[in-house]
């Protein structure tokens, strides 16, 4: 891991996915781009009269002014930051810097206290997460010392789940987590016996893994609905974080069985990571 990108509003939520972003940088030897997006209108960059000139140039001051303030942190001595300002405004934006700057992972705050539809640097968490290509970490408290050691994989085990599994194998190894992958199954329409799930399982895995080596991770529950089997889980086993897929439809509304909702990341105590199928 070479980049993380960090969106910066200057909120405390913000500074909770800085300091998070911080601590796997210096694991990882990794350099932080530090982002903020400015959101200013179009008229007022493109106008030619010295008023309207003067203003963007003011706020752009300004901001790289509170960036200089903003990160100047002692949990980022050891740490290469490079500040970047832009005056994107569109929440598929973060995806396209990210991209052009070669980030490996975003790390982002989340308010969490109406959802993911909290207003976050000029855009939204869960419009950042469903345009990303790239892996999301949504961070919503202040975290010492945070690590992947032990991670919780929610998976449906669908043939089209396989590229964001094999992404989320590839991230977690670099940082040598232990990985439980875990199916949920619900009494529902979706409810399946031990066999269909064992079934589907060892061909999702001999599939995604070309070996059967994982299969020993898999771990199965029974509970009501998907979050309420993750919460309890990942709890059980004191977990870091929780990494899920997403199809990218509409953002947390579509992660994994078609209709989980935005209620895990918005309940969720614990990091939640995200991987575009």
């Amino acid at each position: 891991m070479k980049k993380i990108l960090v969106p910066i509003d200057f909120s405390e939520h913000s500074e909770y996915a800085l300091k998070a972003a911080a601590t796997i940088a210096k694991k990882q030897n990794a350099e932080i781009i530090a982002l903020h997006m400015m959101g200013l209108s179009e008229s007022v960059i493109n106008k030619n009269e010295s008023k309207e000139a003067f203003e963007a140039m003011y706020y752009l001051k300004l901001a790289e002014k509170r960036f200089e303030e903003f990160l100047d942190k002692e949990y980022l001595e050891g740490v290469k930051v490079t500040d970047s300002v832009y005056n994107y405004r569109h929440f598929n934006e973060i995806n396209e810097v990210a991209k052009d700057r070669g980030a490996d992972l975003i790390v982002m705050g989340s308010h969490g206290s109406s959802g993911l539809s909290e207003v976050f640097v000029g855009s939204n968490t869960e419009k950042v997460v469903r345009t990303s290509e790239i892996p999301v970490l949504v961070i919503k408290n202040p975290i010492n010392g945070f690590s992947f050691k032990n991670v919780v994989f929610a998976c449906d085990f669908e043939i089209d789940s396989i590229p964001s599994y094999q992404k989320a194998k590839k991230l977690f190894e670099i940082f040598n987590a232990d990985v439980h992958l875990l199916y949920v199954n619900l009494p529902n329409e979706k409810f399946r016996s031990t066999g269909q799930i064992e079934e589907k399982v060892r061909e999702f895995i001999q599939k995604a893994d070309g070996s059967m080596e994982n299969l020993e991770k898999v771990v199965y529950v029974s509970d009501y609905s998907v979050e309420d089997g993750v919460f309890t889980y990942s709890n059980k086993i004191n977990a870091d974080a929780i990494a899920i897929s997403t199809h990218g439809r509409r953002g947390l509304a579509h992660f994994f069985f078609g209709s989980v909702g935005e209620d895990l990341a918005n309940h969720s105590d614990i990091p939640v990571l995200t991987f575009k199928i």
